[in-house]
């Protein structure tokens, strides 16, 4: 089965699971009814991806879940969507750096830089740093993107446990990741994935339409790449976007900075 054909096929699934009239969950806990507008828009979907979006005219967004084309907020393109989360990626990239280099990035040997140490004694080295406060912003910036253009459910850092040999997820409450989180150096976080940002097509939390992730390499000519387990962990050996696959059944797809959505793990 070409690209165009599994396109189509994806968009008609979610037509089909929709034109009932069923309800869908949004990120803030109402319930919204498919509409025909809504309808209309996944057969118009439906139609540009049987007329041919092509890997080379496609967004990199588009390409990795065609549904996307229908989920859309009223006037609002997927190429807008991945506009913006770039953008986003860019502020908070800036506004990092910033805190401690003024108007520059910073150097090889500065990202290498070990600043502290974690609560199970494990260094803390600059990159990580900034990683994390990079998070903080671009997940800000994000959420206000998603408000206003995505018009399906979304999660943003939920946690996931996974059991990949009963092939079954469950979320984890913030109250509970937050027990977990205190309970210091303990085996409870093992075989959890907690993605940036989580697309649904539908109300079922479950199952993704498009995982994303947000990397910030350090120094920034480093190219984005997803992490890689290792020993400890039950994924040994897998990257983070062969799970969050595997676990919530969307593709996944980095956005850095530099490059923006990337199409290809």
């Amino acid at each position: 089965m070409d690209w165009k054909r599994l396109h189509l096929c994806a968009v008609f699934a979610l037509l089909t699971a929709c034109a009932g009239g069923s309800a869908r969950r949004s990120a803030h806990g109402d319930l919204r009814f498919v509409d025909t507008e809504t309808a209309a828009r996944l057969r118009h979907a439906a139609v540009v991806a049987e007329q041919g979006s092509s890997s080379a005219t496609a967004s990199a967004l588009v390409q990795a879940a065609p549904v996307i084309l229908g989920l859309m907020q009223q006037d609002h393109s997927a190429d807008e969507l991945e506009e913006r989360l770039k953008e986003c990626a860019v502020q908070a990239e800036r506004q990092g750096n910033a805190r401690f280099f003024e108007n520059r990035p910073p150097t090889r040997q500065e990202c290498r830089e070990v600043v502290g140490r974690d609560r199970c004694g494990n260094p803390i080295t600059r990159a990580m740093q900034l990683g994390k406060q990079k998070h903080v912003l671009v997940l800000q910036c994000a959420e206000e993107v998603l408000k206003e253009l995505w018009a399906a459910p979304y999660g943003i850092e939920q946690r996931y446990r996974y059991y990949p040999n009963a092939r079954f997820v469950e979320t984890i409450s913030r109250e509970k990741e937050a027990r977990m989180l205190a309970g210091g150096c303990t085996d409870e976080l093992r075989g959890t994935i907690k993605p940036d940002l989580v697309l649904h097509a539908d109300r079922n939390l479950l199952e993704s339409a498009l995982t994303l992730d947000f990397k910030f390499p350090c120094p920034e000519s480093n190219e984005p790449q997803w992490t890689l387990y290792g020993e400890g962990s039950p994924y040994v050996g897998r990257t983070q976007d062969q799970v969050y696959e595997d676990a919530l059944g969307g593709k996944a797809r980095l956005v850095s900075p530099r490059k923006g959505v990337v199409d290809q793990p």
